[in-house]
């Protein structure tokens, strides 16, 4: 593909240099031609290992730069909104990291701020890009399981002995259901097709952590009975699953949010017996990258609209409420 969406990358983090740059590289439609860090010396780093060769010592400078179409932030969860809205105001179009904000309102905010501006805006879940997403949306559709009847999911890793993480810091979005809950939470809106109806969340905030929300299991309620239950952590055995229960079947993805290659493999067993599915191998990264020129250029509407991560906030806000209050909490 000749046309390119030239990218500058706000920010030197670890998920931009193991997953997003080369999910740029890979892409069909994109080319980095920027890296912006808070100091020269980590943004040069970074630019090198990428064979980028502009470079900026702040962000604002990146934002200046005309020769750039699109930027990336995968800063930590505070600084979103405000590098969203200041980009969109530069007239960047805006791949911001999940959650893409601290809360709802927030998230309402940065969504205006772009429309205004005329700019596209996306949240960063790329396991949502996966054609296998599709796949089994349209088998739940074509009632390979019959009746939806109940969802799980879960997401954990151990990163506990890492005090000094960002993860745990309370004003900064810290928490596992900001971090790896909202995975879940949003594959269970868009296998059901709709917004939950209600929440409870029960969660171990740990001193040691900020309490921040180290663990937490739930319950989100759907119309019809149909309900997800969840967990999600920071201080647990590394797990990414989720099971799809239907009156004649169920469908179970054992590596539901990081699968890129034959792991992204999945299993339905219905009166037929089980079968393995095995789709495509893709890098879901590029596919992300590649969905999101599609939506700037116009040749196809994004696949999640901007609204959509509001109502993902509503719901992770929601889940919080429950866990602090330990109430049921009516969406």
């Amino acid at each position: 593909m000749d046309k390119k969406l030239r990218w500058g990358i706000v920010g030197a983090a670890d998920i931009a240099l193991r997953s997003v740059m080369p999910g740029i590289q890979g892409s069909a439609t994109g080319v980095i031609q920027a890296v912006a860090s808070r100091g020269l010396e980590k943004a040069s780093a970074a630019a090198a290992q990428f064979g980028v060769s502009q470079t900026y010592g702040s962000y604002e400078e990146l934002l200046q730069d005309p020769n750039i179409d699109a930027v990336y932030i995968p800063l930590p969860n505070h600084l979103h909104r405000e590098w969203t809205i200041r980009a969109a105001e530069a007239g960047k179009h805006v791949l911001c990291e999940k959650p893409l904000a601290l809360t709802a309102a927030e998230a309402q905010e940065m969504v205006d701020a772009c429309a205004k501006a005329g700019v596209v805006l996306a949240e960063a879940f790329m396991y949502r890009h996966h054609p296998r997403m599709e796949q089994i949306k349209q088998l739940i559709a074509d009632g390979e399981i019959g009746e939806l009847r109940a969802l799980r999911g879960a997401f954990t890793f151990n990163n506990a002995a890492d005090s000094n993480n960002i993860r745990y810091r309370a004003d900064w979005g810290g928490g596992g259901l900001f971090d790896v809950g909202c995975y879940p939470l949003t594959a269970a809106r868009y296998f059901m097709g709709q917004e939950p109806e209600a929440v409870t969340v029960h969660a171990f905030f740990s001193p040691e952590h900020d309490n921040v929300d180290m663990m937490a299991s739930g319950l989100v309620e759907f119309e019809g009975g149909v309900a997800l239950t969840f967990d999600c952590g920071m201080w647990a055995n590394f797990r990414q699953s989720f099971e799809i229960v239907g009156t004649d079947g169920r469908i179970d993805i054992p590596n539901a949010f990081i699968a890129n290659g034959e792991d992204a493999a999945f299993t339905v067993t219905n009166k037929n017996g089980t079968r393995e599915v095995k789709p495509d191998i893709v890098n879901t990264y590029a596919r992300q990258v590649d969905d999101f020129a599609r939506a700037v250029w116009k040749e196809q509407v994004p696949l999640f609209p901007e609204d959509d991560a509001v109502r993902n906030m509503k719901l992770i806000e929601a889940c919080l409420k429950s866990a602090r209050s330990k109430a049921r909490i009516v969406l």
